[in-house]
């Protein structure tokens, strides 16, 4: 009897160590990927914005300040008629509408970090002025006001170069800017967001590139030609959210107009 019992309870110990020693760690909440501790700068890329017409810009300390009048350098029906720059729609838009309104000049301030590092709190991207392209245009996100609905409405107003001015004049791009992309190429950098990351078109080394190639803020790291040796940067796409995804990979500053 006494043997039996030392066998029992040898076997009842054994199913007990092995069901402590097991591993019952506390499955990931899916928010544990480390933050890029990398701080990249900017600065050498500046040059690109020199000579715009309405656009200038300074550095400030860590910050770099524009100033942009947001007028489009490329014809558009949103000139007016009589306008030098107007000229009617001859896009490809069976669907196109001209909306109310009419381009005007702004007074756009942009205050963006020189030296950008991923956020460890990502904001979300507002209406209105998300970022700068190289003529001065701003960049909006991937909605229309003024309840965020979606670009399938709003997108049948976009002139022959994508991009269309909303109530108080202010012409900008949601989606690709094609008038830059015809003059600087389909894998150029066509401008910064507000976090001071830069844009590039929608290919990279001669492919195509979609939103399922990218993270959910629309980007990614690796080397460019301006950043050679790397860098996070966001990519124009064909498809929704065409700029910008779940928000801002870095810091943004100030935006005022």
């Amino acid at each position: 009897m006494n043997t039996m019992k030392f066998i029992f309870g040898a076997a009842l110990c054994s199913m007990l160590l092995f069901a402590c020693s097991s591993d019952d760690t506390e499955p990931s909440d899916g928010n544990s990927d480390p933050v890029n501790t990398a701080t990249y700068d900017i600065s050498g890329i500046l040059s690109k914005f020199d000579n715009v017409a309405g656009l200038s810009y300074r550095i400030d300390g860590n910050v770099v300040v524009f100033t942009s009048d947001g007028l489009p350098d490329h014809k558009s029906p949103y000139w007016g008629q009589g306008h030098a720059m107007y000229e009617a729609y001859n896009g490809t838009n069976p669907n196109w509408n001209l909306n109310p309104n009419s381009i005007s000049s702004q007074t756009l301030t942009l205050r963006i970090p020189l030296k950008p590092s991923e956020a460890t709190n990502k904001q979300e991207t507002s209406l209105g002025a998300i970022g700068i392209s190289l003529n001065g245009v701003p960049f909006y996100n991937q909605y229309a006001g003024p309840n965020n609905q979606p670009l399938t409405n709003e997108i049948n107003s976009f002139d022959q170069y994508l991009g269309h001015p909303q109530n108080s004049g202010q012409y900008h791009y949601h989606i690709e800017p094609t008038y830059l992309t015809a003059n600087f190429g389909k894998s150029a950098f066509l401008g910064l967001l507000a976090d001071g990351f830069p844009v590039y078109g929608p290919e990279e080394n001669g492919q195509t590139v979609t939103s399922a190639d990218l993270d959910v803020y629309h980007g990614h790291v690796g080397a460019t030609t301006d950043f050679p040796d790397g860098i996070y940067h966001y990519h124009i796409t064909a498809d929704a959210p065409y700029l910008n995804g779940n928000g801002y990979y870095g810091t943004p500053g100030n935006i005022t107009n």
